[in-house]
C-alpha cells in the first residue's frame, strides 16, 4: 500500500528502492544479525557506526561549546545536535542498505545484517564483563582497575574486589537495556515500518550514544546535552520496562521483583537505569548501589535489592546469561508477531 502510494505520486524510483527493501526476508536478517553478534560481536580493529558517531558529535560539541556561551543557545544547538544525528544515522543507514540492494540483492542483505549486528552489544558486553573477572579471578587486582577503568566512568584504582563486582555486576545491568534489549525492540519495531530494522536501530544507537557523550547534568555539557538526556529517557522507557517484566517472569519470582522495583528503582536519578539495575539485582538476588567517585567526586546512589547475597563472580555471569535468555526471547516473539501481523495483512 505505501509503495502504490508512492508510484501514484511520481516517486516510482523511490518506490522501487523501498519495494526491495520490504522483500528482504526480515526474519533472516535479524536471525543472522543476533548470530553475528553472538560469534563475532565487535571486534576493536573494525569500523563501527558508533565510531562514526561519536566523532560526529565530539565535532560539533567542541564547535557549539567554543562558539556559543548563552545557556538557551547551547540548548537550541543541543535539539539540533540530537535531532540531525539521530535522523541523520537513520538515513545513512537505509540509503547504505537501498544503495547496496540496487546493485544486489545480497548485498544489500548482507549491509542490512551488518549494520544491524552493530547495533546489538551483547556480545560486546559478555567480553568486557570477563575482561575485568579474568584477572580478578587470579587475584590481580591492578590489572582488574585498570581494565575496569575502560568501560566505567567512576574512578577505579583504589576499589577492593567487591566493589569491582559491583560495578562490573551494574554495568551488566544498565547496558543490558541500553546496549542490548532497547536496540533488539527498536530493530523489531523497524521490521514494521518501509525502511526496515537497521534504519531504525542505529537510530535509537544515535541517541544512546548521544546521552553517553554529552547527556550530563554537569558542565560543559549540562545546556548541550539536555536534549539529548531527555530524548534517550523517553526512547528507552518502553523497552526497559518490557526488560524488567520480562526478568520478573524470567526468575519466576515476578511480584518479588516488582515489589523491589517498585520499593527501590525510583530513588535512582536515572529513570532507567535504575530500573534495570534494580530488576537484575532482585531478580539474582543481591544489591546494587553505593559510593562511587568520578575524577574525585564522591557521588552516592541509592542501595537497590535486599542484598540476599553477595555479588561473585558466578552472579555476574548469571546475569549475562539472563540477557542472553531475554534476547533470545524477544527476537523469537518478535518473530512470532511479525509472522501473525503478516498472514492478518495478507
Amino acid at each position: 500500500m505505501f509503495v502504490g502510494i508512492l508510484e501514484s505520486e511520481g516517486w516510482g524510483a523511490i518506490a522501487t528502492i523501498i519495494a526491495t527493501i520490504m522483500d528482504i526476508p526480515s526474519v533472516l536478517v535479524l536471525v543472522v544479525a543476533a548470530i553475528l553478534d553472538f560469534v563475532v560481536g565487535d571486534p576493536w580493529s573494525w569500523p563501527h557506526p558508533v565510531q562514526g558517531m561519536g566523532w560526529c558529535i565530539s565535532r560539533y560539541s567542541t564547535l557549539a561549546l567554543d562558539r556559543i556561551k548563552s545557556p538557551l543557545g547551547l540548548r537550541l544547538a543541543g535539539v539540533g545536535l540530537a535531532i540531525a544525528l539521530i535522523l541523520g544515522s537513520g538515513l545513512v543507514g537505509w540509503g547504505a542498505i537501498a544503495l547496496m540492494t540496487w546493485m544486489h540483492p545480497l548485498l544489500g542483505m548482507s549491509t542490512h545484517i551488518l549494520l544491524l549486528a552493530s547495533c546489538f552489544a551483547g556480545r560486546s558486553l559478555r567480553d568486557a564483563a570477563e575482561d575485568v573477572l579474568a584477572p580478578l579471578t587470579n587475584g590481580d587486582l591492578p590489572a582488574a582497575q585498570t581494565r575496569l577503568s575502560r568501560y566505567v566512568g567512576r574512578d577505579t584504582q583504589t576499589l577492593d574486589q567487591p566493589e569491582i563486582l559491583r560495578a562490573v555486576f551494574e554495568t551488566v545491568g544498565e547496558n543490558g537495556v541500553d546496549g542490548v534489549m532497547a536496540p533488539l525492540f527498536y530493530a523489531l519495531v523497524g521490521v514494521l515500518t518501509p525502511i526496515g530494522s537497521a534504519p531504525v536501530a542505529l537510530a535509537y544507537k544515535a541517541a544512546s550514544t548521544l546521552d553517553s557523550m554529552v547527556g550530563y547534568k554537569e558542565a560543559p555539557y549540562r545546556n548541550l546535552g539536555w536534549c539529548s538526556a531527555n530524548l534517550e529517557d523517553v526512547l528507552t522507557w518502553v523497552p526497559c520496562r518490557l526488560t524488567v517484566l520480562t526478568l520478573a517472569v524470567l526468575c519466576r519470582r515476578p511480584l518479588h521483583v516488582l515489589q523491589i522495583c517498585q520499593r527501590d528503582a525510583a530513588a535512582d536519578p536515572s529513570p532507567n537505569s535504575g530500573w534495570s539495575e534494580c530488576a537484575y539485582a532482585a531478580s539474582l538476588g543481591v544489591q546494587v548501589g553505593g559510593t562511587n567517585t568520578y575524577k574525585g567526586v564522591v557521588k552516592h546512589k541509592p542501595l537497590m535489592g535486599d542484598g540476599d547475597r553477595p555479588i561473585t563472580v558466578k552472579i555476574i555471569r548469571q546475569g549475562l546469561t539472563l540477557n542472553r535468555i531475554c534476547f533470545l526471547l524477544w527476537l523469537l516473539l518478535g518473530l512470532g508477531l511479525q509472522s501473525w501481523l503478516l498472514w492478518a495483512w495478507a
